[in-house]
């Protein structure tokens, strides 16, 4: 089989699984911490994948980059116990996972999420063997500077595709020159992925595999 891309970087949350209710009741557990109100988990769907700092800015409206600080560290300390483990695998990602790793297409993961947190959830799913590596990012990383560190090392070529559900991951892949597929069972809306011209749009993981064959 001829290979469109020669590597795949995968997103975590809102691609592999939905982390929604751990990442939603960490962030209150911060909130809570420090006297601001918590919300409905549905109110915070916007904060899963873009970075922690912007998310947190938006809750509280503060400018202090020390407070911001705060906020993720004890958002840390709720998510590094149990939040992380708050989570629900999609269906279909195992076997689509499987059918790439099968065909012999390298694959990666690129998240926002700290790689620590990051190998704990691919180990509590059974996934880390499909991935050669993770890349984690931290507070003032961004994914399209992980993405250009990855290519400035060789170990992935602007012939490699970013898969994601969010529009930082199209515009990540964009930035450095690689193609980026969208996915619709995330957080990212049709119209927010449209915009941003990626080559494949999924509506199901089932759909990812076929579109890479040659």
């Amino acid at each position: 089989m001829s290979k469109k891309h020669d590597f795949i970087l995968f997103d975590l949350d809102g691609t592999l699984s939905d982390p929604l209710q751990g990442i939603g009741r960490s962030i209150n557990y911060a909130l809570a911490h420090f006297g601001y109100p918590e919300r409905a988990l549905d109110d915070l769907r916007f904060c899963v994948g873009p970075p922690l700092k912007y998310s947190f800015r938006e809750l509280t409206g503060t400018d202090s980059d020390a407070h911001v600080r705060e906020l993720i560290d004890k958002y840390r300390e709720r998510y590094g116990d149990v939040g992380y483990a708050e989570n629900t695998l999609y269906a279909g990602i195992p076997e689509a996972l499987a059918a790439i790793d099968a065909a012999g297409i390298p694959m990666g993961l690129c998240t926002s999420k700290r790689a620590d947190f990051a190998e704990r959830i691919l180990d509590l799913f059974g996934l880390r063997q499909h991935f050669y590596f993770v890349s984690g990012g931290d507070v003032d990383i961004h994914k399209w500077e992980q993405i250009a560190a990855l290519v400035a090392d060789g170990i992935v070529s602007r012939a490699s595709l970013m898969v994601g559900d969010r529009e930082v991951d199209i515009d990540a892949a964009h930035r450095n020159g690689l193609a980026a597929a969208g996915v619709l069972w995330g957080f990212g809306s049709h119209a927010e992925l449209a915009a941003g011209a990626p080559r494949y749009l999924f509506s199901q993981p089932a759909e990812i595999y076929p579109a890479l064959a040659g």
